[in-house]
């Protein structure tokens, strides 16, 4: 027996600190295969099915090869599952000595400098920032890690976090007077050290684009990355090559300059008056855009007069204010600070209105105060692969969806990962006994009028029948308002509606009522575990293609099609395929769950493309009839009183 044989088996090592622990072949199998490719320092693509256990089928083996493993997430939730939660079980189980380390971004991470400054600072504050600042005050003085998920009493979403926490552009590195006791030094030095390292996709990406906002002094050391809910890379990569500008950090920018000129500039009054005429400006620029919000190609900015004088305006005042903080600049490093990050703003700014390489998609969104300038590369695959040529390591990537009917083509081709071997584990579970498929006859096409109206008279009956215990999840936020008025009035169980609440509070709440329906979009779509009856029906409300409007994707189809390719069939359609298993995949959680799922879109039978989707879901039994659904949950109600 192999040390993974032993480790896994029915008495090993994991069943003495996992209660109930059964072995599972799939996972011992993944297992194998990972150490086989740490051992040959070979790239892995591993899709394992829910319940396989992927995250100790990758941690067990990277750890026992005694190499220097980095491990990123998708999210930083669960990041912090995996190293609060995970790796304790692991090093409890596992006889090989490891020090592991937790590493976020650094706008995780309090700075002590900008704290004080924004705490000394004459430049006023709401009432209800001055007591959020004088919380996080209270909290800096206990902390021993600095990290911002500790304070309970100020949301991490919260904009007053900027003036506690740094950015690449004002962060003043080992000349800051704060710097022995920085948080993020302190971090990043402990990951130096540690053996087992857990980030997230968003600090590796932020690395690999050059940026020094991670842990670029980590990753030349690194000889097994492992890549967990891979199939989200390319999109974060995506945006992290490119180049962003957002009316926060010119806002912010204005910001630090007034606290540095209030401490060593008010004998230039000038600086106060451009950075005051540059707020009015990016206020003025957001307005110009309208009350809607929109995301759109950045020709639309070139062709509306109002807009593109209102960015003329910005661009303006940004060049008077590098030229009053040049001369600033030697009293102190804060101005100096101040000077460079308008300069790369500038350069930033520049690059987004000149270029016309071909190479890049430039396109705007608005939000409800703001607005993000971005520019994204047409293509990362060619870099991605020199980024792992440069970096000599093996290279795991893992999830539960990133295979199209078998084939892993579409995943592959994204990250350059040519001859990249893929392997895949079917989940334990028995879909085919815990869980029911539901198509019904004479559903409305997705053009139709109404066609969400119609939508949820189709899933009444389905809902009343799973006594509530749903997730109701639409492809869009107007369909997912459309069907909330309507059900309102129309069901006799809790209804949750995504942003009424933020999503961990809505979550909690559906686990606890225990008969709630939930109507989400795209961010409960995966990423949400809930186990039990409380989930017991999953409706979707149509095939999860992405919007033909939205500007990134317009730019990629065109250029696709340029190259002779067929857009549909190599990215549109295999994208929405992958989606499409994440949403299913919140059904069977786990080996007693059961369920209901069902599709309302009329094309998985009546498009030749909808057998693709098809053939990529798990084997459920199947009906079309009403009759077999509500005989299912019958079923279930039986076997759970029969259990009691």
């Amino acid at each position: 027996m192999t040390e993974l044989e032993s480790f896994f088996s029915i008495d090993g090592s994991l069943s003495k600190v996992i209660q109930g622990y059964l072995p599972r072949t799939s996972q011992l199998e993944m297992a194998t295969a990972i150490a086989n490719s740490i051992d040959s320092n070979q790239n892995l693509i591993a899709e394992a099915g829910t319940g396989t256990g992927k995250t100790f089928a990758y941690l067990v083996p990277a750890i026992l090869s005694a190499k220097k493993v980095i491990i990123s997430t998708g999210t930083k939730n669960l990041q912090d599952q995996l190293f609060n939660k995970d790796l304790p079980l692991v090093r409890k189980a596992i006889s090989t000595p490891f020090n592991s380390a937790l590493l976020k971004g650094r706008a995780n991470y309090l700075c002590i400098y900008r704290l004080q400054n924004a705490l000394n600072t004459s430049f006023g504050f709401s009432k209800q920032d001055a007591q959020a600042l004088n919380s996080i005050k209270a909290w800096s003085m206990q902390t021993k890690v600095g990290d911002i998920s500790e304070v309970s009493d100020v949301e991490e979403g919260d904009p007053v976090w900027s003036q506690a926490t740094s950015t690449v552009d004002n962060c003043l590195g080992q000349e800051c007077p704060d710097y022995a006791d920085c948080f993020l030094a302190k971090a990043r030095k402990k990951a130096q050290e540690s053996d087992i390292i857990v980030v997230n996709h968003y600090l590796l990406c932020a690395d690999w684009s050059l940026r020094e906002t991670g842990f670029g002094e980590l990753l030349p050391d690194a000889e097994v990355v492992v890549i967990d809910e891979a199939h989200q890379l390319s999109e974060i990569a995506s945006n992290f090559l490119g180049t962003s500008l957002t009316a926060r950090q010119l806002n912010e920018l204005t910001t630090d300059t007034l606290a540095e000129y209030f401490k060593d500039a008010k004998d230039m009054p000038q600086i106060r008056t451009v950075c005051e005429d540059l707020q009015f400006e990016v206020k003025d620029l957001r307005l110009a855009f309208g009350v809607e919000l929109q995301r759109g190609d950045w020709k639309e900015i070139e062709q509306n007069p109002k807009i593109s004088n209102a960015l003329t305006a910005v661009h303006q005042q940004l060049e008077k204010l590098a030229d009053h903080l040049q001369v600033a600049s030697v009293r102190s490093k804060g101005l100096e600070s101040c000077f460079d990050r308008v300069e790369e703003i500038e350069q930033r700014l520049d690059s987004l209105i000149n270029d016309d390489s071909g190479q890049w998609i430039r396109w705007y969104e608005t939000h409800s105060k703001s607005f993000t300038f971005n520019k994204t590369p047409l293509d990362i695959a060619a870099e991605f692969e020199q980024f792992m040529r440069q970096h000599k390591a093996s290279w795991i990537f893992t999830s539960a969806t990133l295979s199209v009917a078998k084939n892993f083509d579409h995943f592959a081709k994204g990250l350059g990962l040519n001859g990249t071997e893929g392997q895949s584990w079917e989940s334990p579970f028995n879909f085919s006994s815990q869980s029911l498929f539901y198509h019904p006859k004479g559903l409305p096409k997705p053009t139709e009028l109404n066609f969400t109206e119609k939508v949820v008279e189709f899933a009444l009956p389905v809902l009343q029948a799973s006594k509530g215990r749903a997730f109701f999840l639409f492809t869009s936020h107007r369909a997912l308002k459309i069907a909330a008025e309507i059900l309102q009035d129309r069901i006799d169980y809790p209804l949750l509606v995504q942003g009424t609440r933020a999503k961990a509070v809505l979550l909690e709440q559906f686990k606890q009522e225990g008969d709630a329906i939930l109507l989400a979009t795209s961010s409960f779509w995966e990423g949400v575990d809930v186990r039990g009856n409380a989930l017991s029906c999953v409706i979707i409300d149509k095939l999860p293609f992405s919007s033909p409007s939205d500007p990134v994707l317009k730019a990629r189809l065109r250029a696709m099609e340029k190259q002779g390719r067929n857009p549909f069939f190599e990215h549109q359609l295999p994208s929405a395929v992958i989606a499409l298993r994440q949403g299913v995949g919140r059904l069977i959680r786990d080996v007693s769950d059961q369920g209901v799922l069902m599709v309302c879109d009329p094309r998985l039978l009546k498009r030749t493309y909808g057998q693709m989707f098809l053939d990529s879901l798990p084997a459920m039994s199947r009906t079309r009839n009403i009759i077999e659904v509500e005989a299912f949950f019958r079923q279930i109600e039986q076997t759970a009183q029969q259990e009691q």
